[in-house]
């Protein structure tokens, strides 16, 4: 098997950095489309000084949800406006409504992210669902986006909820990027991780130790800080190439059996995936002082620690051994996990991982 890594094409980050769009499309095209989310759209653009006559650019608004129905009707918005170069600016399914209609056109995709909340951005896979919001199938590009432009003053506006998601999202790049190295197991890239992916994977965790909390408080007063922006870069560009590059493990997959439990939907992707994190070192036997460390963050940013934290408030242990059966489905990148993966072991790792967390919140400094 080869060793593979994929990148975005350019990645500009800062305050202001929305400013450089009209310049950006110019290089890759002549004649650009925005799809925009409806806070970009409502609010964003408006406040930006963008002017959408002088650059040919025009606006569509994204209406929630990336399917074929919209994407049948971004396609006829492409065709009959003549565009070259499409921008997706907004959260991940607008991000990800974008990247497929590109690929589908053979137009670059530039991407504006307004919140940091997953590592989507950089990424050359996207999500397709129903016209309902059903997962249906995961879509891969040709290449990865021609630019991500990450305007730090719009990510520190956006709730601070949203930057602890993303830091839940980044901390699973390390561990799974590690556990896939161990085991030779491919990553998303279909190839072997290379010492890039997985040193960038690393810095990605070192990143979060060291500046996650004081990101948060700048996050909460809206404030952009050294600490914040190097927290953006890890959320988007490290966690980006890391788990693209370095691959995926147990966080995403115990992430993806919790789907199968309404009462986690209405918590975000890097909330579950966090959670997912902790189980997983349970399952994989992690030194009790590694772990505390990871639950220490956790605790400390505001992110999920134990099944109450993620709306499971009733201990039934047979949703729980169906989460467990939902992760270790057959293609689930659980199994990139050294040893055999079963659905008992992470049974009892949820338990043993809700265990702790309950424990620590009572005595948080006696494990």
């Amino acid at each position: 098997m080869l060793k593979k890594i994929l990148f975005p094409g350019k990645y500009i980050q800062g305050v202001g950095a929305l400013n450089e769009l009209p310049s950006l499309i110019n290089l890759f095209g002549m004649k650009g489309l925005i799809l925009a989310s409806p806070t970009a759209h409502q609010k964003i653009l408006p406040d930006s000084s963008i002017d959408l006559n002088t650059h040919s650019l025009s606006i569509e608004q994204f209406k929630g949800e990336c399917c074929e129905k919209e994407l049948s009707r971004i396609a006829k918005v492409i065709l009959d406006k003549n565009v070259d170069v499409i921008v997706g600016m907004g959260g991940g399914k607008t991000i990800d409504t974008a990247k497929i209609a590109a690929d589908r056109a053979n137009i670059p995709v530039l991407i504006v992210p307004t919140i940091a909340s997953t590592d989507a951005p950089c990424s050359g896979c996207a999500v397709l669902y129903s016209e309902h919001g059903v997962f249906e199938s995961v879509y891969y590009q040709k290449s990865n986006p021609a630019a991500v432009l990450v305007d730090t003053k719009i990510i520190a506006n956006a709730p601070v909820r949203f930057l602890v998601a993303g830091m839940g999202d980044a901390l699973s790049t390390w561990f799974e990027a590690k556990s896939c190295s161990n085991t030779q197991s491919e990553n998303v890239c279909k190839g072997l991780s290379t010492l890039t992916g997985l040193n960038l994977a690393k810095l990605c965790y070192d990143t979060l130790l060291q500046y996650g909390v004081t990101a948060k408080i700048a996050a909460e007063k809206h404030i952009i800080t050294p600490a914040f922006e190097h927290i953006v870069e890890a959320n988007i560009l490290l966690s980006g190439i890391g788990f693209e590059s370095g691959g995926l493990a147990s966080a995403h997959s115990i992430h993806n059996g919790f789907t199968v439990l309404e009462e986690t939907h209405a918590f975000y992707h890097g909330e579950k995936v966090a959670f997912g994190v902790l189980v997983g070192l349970q399952l994989t036997d992690t030194p009790p002082e590694e772990s505390a460390i990871v639950f220490s963050f956790c605790e400390k940013v505001g992110l999920p620690t134990t099944l109450w934290d993620i709306g499971i408030k009733n201990m039934d242990s047979n949703k729980l051994k169906a989460v467990a059966e939902k992760a270790c489905a057959i293609g689930e990148s659980i199994h990139h996990e050294a040893g055999k993966i079963t659905p008992e072991k992470v049974f009892y790792a949820i338990l043993a991982a809700n265990a702790i967390g309950e424990y620590r919140k009572k005595q948080p400094n006696l494990l």
